[in-house]
């Protein structure tokens, strides 16, 4: 099944991205078992310790490269990045903090100011399936955190396919949706000015779910990216 590991990890063994990314780390699921020497891993608060991470570099050797900062991404892009990536670009990101519209924007559009033009953006929790699942934080607190939370992170989508024109967004319908960033051609895009996409609600997706996120089948992922799925 595709997912958002795969995903990575196919693009960095066959289109061989290295520096990785990964915003909204908590647990390192995805971060530990990524296989790069410049790995980046950014969380307010992380949930794991210094005994995980030893125990995690022993399971893989290359999580001895790991660099942590346990603050917000803005702080991250406003205090170390110019720093800390330098001239080294981002190939591979993966965006899967704050799962709300502005907080979601605000992480893609900063890392892609330092994404090599052949690098990939990976988004998580583009495809809600539910109105419950496309609510707040304070709603989903209010749940006890009880079943998904994907928030509006699509309208982080609907945006960039808004107004941006230097890059091409989709979605890939599988794991909550994975929104995919590239420096490529705009395929095709939308005319919604910031301050409507503000007002669009999950209604509105529902009804337009295809156009919105320029939804695309798993395995067009393999296609995209001329990548063998063997």
């Amino acid at each position: 099944m595709l997912n958002r590991l795969v995903v990575i990890k196919t693009l960095m063994s066959q289109k061989k991205l290295n520096n990785y990314l990964e915003i909204g780390v908590h647990n390192g699921h995805i971060l530990f078992r990524i296989k790069s020497n410049f790995k980046i891993a950014i969380d307010p608060k992380f949930a794991f310790d210094t005994i995980r991470k030893f125990g995690k570099i022993i399971l893989n050797p290359y999580n001895l490269y790991n660099q942590y900062f346990e603050k917000s991404s803005d702080a991250f892009f406003a205090e170390d990045a110019a720093t800390i990536i330098d001239n080294k670009k981002i190939e591979i990101s993966l965006v899967d903090g704050m799962h709300q519209y502005d907080f979601a924007l605000r992480d893609i559009e900063n890392t892609l100011k330092y994404l090599s033009d052949d690098g990939v953006i990976v988004v998580h929790d583009c495809n809600p399936q539910t109105k419950a699942a496309s609510g707040t934080w304070d709603e989903w607190q209010e749940r006890n955190e009880a079943g998904f939370w994907n928030g509006d992170v699509w309208k982080a989508i609907v945006h960039l396919r808004s107004l941006r024109n230097d890059i091409n967004v989709f979605v890939l319908n599988c794991d909550h949706g994975l929104g995919i960033i590239t420096k490529a051609k705009k395929e095709n895009g939308l005319q919604f000015s910031a301050d409507e996409i503000s007002k669009l609600n999950y209604e509105d997706l529902a009804e337009n779910r295809q156009q919105f996120l320029n939804l695309k089948p798993a395995e067009y992922f393999y296609d995209y990216f001329k990548l063998s799925n063997k």
